[in-house]
């Protein structure tokens, strides 16, 4: 495939994901009542598949989770004019946000019922600029280590052209969610 039918191609699942969750709950912050007794994954899917709101920072920062699987979360963004820096370039905040919502969610996915995460440590590296013009980016987080007290993931911005523009590793802190 030619890097034109690839961005074709993740620009049509970008927007039908998110016409699908905007569609469904849109944004906002799910029940806690809503979630009791589901896994990781089981949140995830119920956020792609607008049944559970997704998060407001995804219209901030103009990206969206676009796919899920087991230890693996992938989100696309591409960045705009409003997310650069006075220097002219894209803020490297834009760059880590969009690698912590992959690696999180990849650990997201496999957290069983009634466990949670936050992030205890990111560590970012940008190794290429990204631009208004560069297309879609896709960040791809992947769970290297999910134990009972810690988990830790990895992640790699590409483009459509394989270029990787950043990439980033997590420890998250796992625990129980406290009940009422």
């Amino acid at each position: 495939m030619t890097v034109e039918e690839i961005q074709a191609q993740w620009n049509a699942q970008y927007e039908a994901v998110v016409a699908r969750m905007n569609a469904g709950a849109g944004a906002g912050l799910a029940n806690p009542a809503d979630i009791v007794g589901m896994t990781g994954m089981q949140q995830m899917q119920a956020m792609l598949d607008g049944k559970l709101p997704y998060p407001h920072i995804a219209d901030t920062m103009d990206f969206s989770l676009v796919e899920i699987g087991e230890g693996r979360a992938i989100f696309q963004g591409q960045p705009q004019l409003k997310h650069y820096n006075p220097l002219g370039s894209v803020h490297g905040g834009w760059y880590a946000t969009l690698l912590d919502s992959a690696v999180g969610c990849a650990v997201h996915t496999v957290m069983p019922a009634g466990r949670a995460y936050t992030t205890a440590e990111l560590s970012v590296n940008i190794v290429r600029a990204a631009s208004h013009k560069s297309g879609p980016l896709r960040a791809i987080g992947t769970v290297v280590h999910a134990g009972r007290q810690l988990a830790t993931a990895e992640g790699r911005i590409v483009g459509a052209d394989g270029k990787l523009y950043a990439h980033a590793t997590t420890t998250c802190l796992v625990f129980e969610v406290p009940s009422k």
